[in-house]
Parts: C-alpha cells; sequence; structure tokens
C-alpha cells in the first residue's frame, strides 16, 4: 500500500514536545496555518505561473505518482523521492536529504533545538510541519480521514499509522526475535529492549529510559502536575490514559475481554496476567529457587520466603509475618473473629484455608446422595 512508504519515517508525538512560554487564542493561530504552506524555497516565476499560484492551482504534476506542485521547482524536488537520489546529507549522521531546508530541520535532531513555539500552549516544536499538526488540537480540525471508517485525524502520519488498524500489516520485523511492527519507529523503540540501551536520561536524577514518553511519564515525578481530572469524582491523573482507565470505573466497562472465557478486565496488563490461567504459563520465575508465578505481585510476595524478612507484627502478641493478609486472620485469634461463613451450614471459621478444608465435607455429603 501507498501509506506504507511513509510509515518508515513516522516521527511520533515524542519526538515533538518541548516547553516555551506565551499564550494566544487557537482562532489568531488559525490564521497563521490555513494560509497553503509553499511547496519550496522561493524561486523566480513567469507571470503565468504567479497567477496559478495567486489562485491556489497546483498546475505542475508528477508523471510517475500524480502528485500535484505549484511549482515546476517543486516537481524537480519531488522526482528525487522516486529516484532515491538525495543530494543533502548529515555531516553527524549522515543521512540524506531531497531538500536543504530538510537538511536544516533534521539538525535540531542533533542540537536538541525546538524553535517553532505554539501561540496557545508551552510546547515547541523542530518543525513547521509538527507545529501545524499540533495547532489543529486547539482548533479541534481533524482533516485527514479513514477511508474506511470514516474516523478523523489531526495529522496524516497519524492516518497512515491507524490504516493498519485495517490492513494488519507488519512489516518490520526484529532480528533478534522475530516480533513484527507496523511502523520503522516502534521496532526502533522495541530493539532497546534487546540492547538494554537507555538513551533518554531524566535532567532531575539520571534515571535512563528506553523511550521517550516513558521519560516524559516519568518527569511527573518531579513535577507532581496532574492535569487530567475525572468530571464524575475530581480525581486528578499524570497521564490521559489513566484517566480514560479509571473512567471505566464510574461507567463499569471492562473493555478488555478473554477470548477463552469471556470474562473482562479494566486494563490489558490484567488481561495478559489472566490468560497465563488458561495456558498454564507462569512468566515471572525465582532467581533463587526458580519456582514460576502468574503474575510479578506473586513472584515479590514468594521472594519474601528466601530473604526470611517478616515485615508484619502483631500488635498484641508480636509475632511477626511475612504477608499483612497473614497478619490479618491471625488477629482473629485475638479477636475471636470468625468473618468466614460456610455457604451450606452457616458455621463460621477465623481463617479461609479452614473454611476450604470445611466445604469438603459438604461436598463429600453431595456426592454421597
Amino acid at each position: 500500500l501507498a501509506f506504507l512508504s511513509e510509515l518508515h519515517q513516522i516521527k511520533t508525538e515524542d519526538d515533538l514536545e518541548t516547553e516555551a512560554p506565551t499564550s494566544s487564542s487557537p482562532e489568531l493561530v488559525a490564521q497563521n496555518f490555513r494560509r497553503p504552506e509553499p511547496d519550496s524555497d522561493p524561486e523566480p516565476v513567469c507571470p503565468s505561473q504567479q497567477s496559478n499560484m495567486a489562485d491556489g492551482e497546483k498546475s505542475f504534476g508528477c508523471n510517475l505518482c500524480g502528485k500535484r506542485f505549484r511549482r515546476k521547482h517543486s516537481v524537480k524536488l519531488h522526482m528525487m523521492t522516486h529516484t532515491g537520489k538525495r543530494q543533502h546529507s548529515c555531516d553527524l549522521c549522515g543521512k540524506g536529504f531531497v531538500e536543504k531546508r530538510s537538511l536544516q530541520t533534521h539538525m535540531n535532531v542533533h542540537t536538541g533545538e525546538k524553535p517553532f513555539a505554539c501561540d496557545v500552549c508551552p510546547k515547541s516544536f523542530k518543525s513547521k510541519p509538527n507545529l501545524r499538526a499540533h495547532v489543529r488540537i486547539h482548533l479541534s480540525e481533524k482533516p485527514y480521514t479513514c477511508s474506511v471508517c470514516s474516523k478523523g485525524f489531526s495529522a496524516k502520519n497519524n492516518l497512515s499509522v491507524h490504516m493498519i488498524v485495517h490492513t494488519g500489516e507488519k512489516p518490520f520485523v526484529c532480528s533478534v526475535c522475530n516480533k513484527r511492527f507496523p511502523v520503522h519507529a516502534y521496532l526502533q523503540r522495541h530493539m532497546c529492549v534487546h540492547t538494554g540501551e537507555r538513551p533518554f536520561i531524566c535532567n532531575v536524577c539520571s534515571k535512563g529510559f528506553s523511550e521517550k514518553n516513558k521519560l516524559n511519564i516519568h518527569m511527573v515525578v518531579h513535577t507532581g502536575e496532574k492535569p487530567y481530572i475525572c468530571s464524575v469524582c475530581s480525581k486528578s491523573f499524570a497521564r490521559q490514559d489513566c484517566l480514560q482507565r479509571h473512567m471505566c470505573v464510574h461507567t463499569g466497562e471492562k473493555p478488555f475481554v478473554c477470548s477463552v472465557c469471556s470474562k473482562g478486565f479494566l486494563q490489558p496488563a490484567l488481561l495478559q496476567s489472566h490468560m497465563c490461567v488458561h495456558t498454564g504459563e507462569k512468566p515471572f520465575s525465582c532467581g533463587v529457587c526458580s519456582k514460576g508465578f502468574l503474575s510479578k505481585k506473586t513472584l515479590n510476595r514468594h521472594m519474601v520466603v528466601h530473604t526470611i524478612e517478616k515485615p508484619f507484627s502483631c500488635g498484641v502478641c508480636s509475632r511477626v509475618f511475612t504477608r499483612q493478609e497473614t497478619l490479618q486472620n491471625h488477629m482473629c485469634v485475638h479477636t475471636r473473629e470468625k468473618p468466614y461463613t460456610c455457604s451450606f451450614c452457616s458455621k463460621g471459621f477465623s481463617a479461609k484455608k479452614c473454611l476450604n478444608s470445611h466445604v469438603v465435607i459438604h461436598a463429600g455429603e453431595k456426592s454421597l446422595s
């Protein structure tokens, strides 16, 4: 498909963000971005061409792909995308570009400079097209529409990535584990799993991360900022996806459904963990005794056995326990409370394991009858 050729060059939104103060209304900013952007650097044009440009007409077409341009020079530059010729190269990384201005914009990757600032919010960007795509968020403009499901997007790159949902195509393959990805940027990000590389460093605590968005999420630890607020209970969150997940608490929705037993879950991680019940897989192994566990939480609980750490102490008799749950069960000895009740005979028990042992009696009675 044509759009797949674009995917190799897709930049994630993580590469776009930083801060720079100023503010204005989205409507005023819109005036600057609704004007047509020139296809290339200015060049002398004849009066007839000037007339066509004034009308916004794209009179010059590529004879290979049919794409049209307002300037003849722009067609020449565009043709290099078909021939593969890239005459402007970066001295630092060797990457080639068709246009000089594309090379100049690329240099911001190495310098970290983000000269294009949004007039509405504190974000700034490495290139003007990225800023233009961002401004559409404030304007609620979504000019790029999916031809299959009619979903709208503010940026063409986002539409290209979305199309994978319909095609299911994942052309980028990891050479180590053969895992497949729809976008080259996702493959590059994944490779850090194998290399152990953590190129994104927190400038506050020097902690490293394999992905830029993970660093951005981590920064909330230092800033304490939680800009996403629940409209129902006013609870605030550091990330929008956390707010969206939280909303399921109010709606009762469990969008992640097990394909085997149809049980629903609030989070994909919970569904993934649940699937081990069906597969028998125990992906979390103890480094001391090699015993396997369904979840990391269960493994952490098990590790106390090896450390002989018993952090939970009874305030009555000073007996210590490895788990809080065990301490709570133990407290029933002192309070004489019996919170676990048999559903057959209503007999009470102080511990759940005692109830489980008792229920076997009724199961035996049923089989005899």
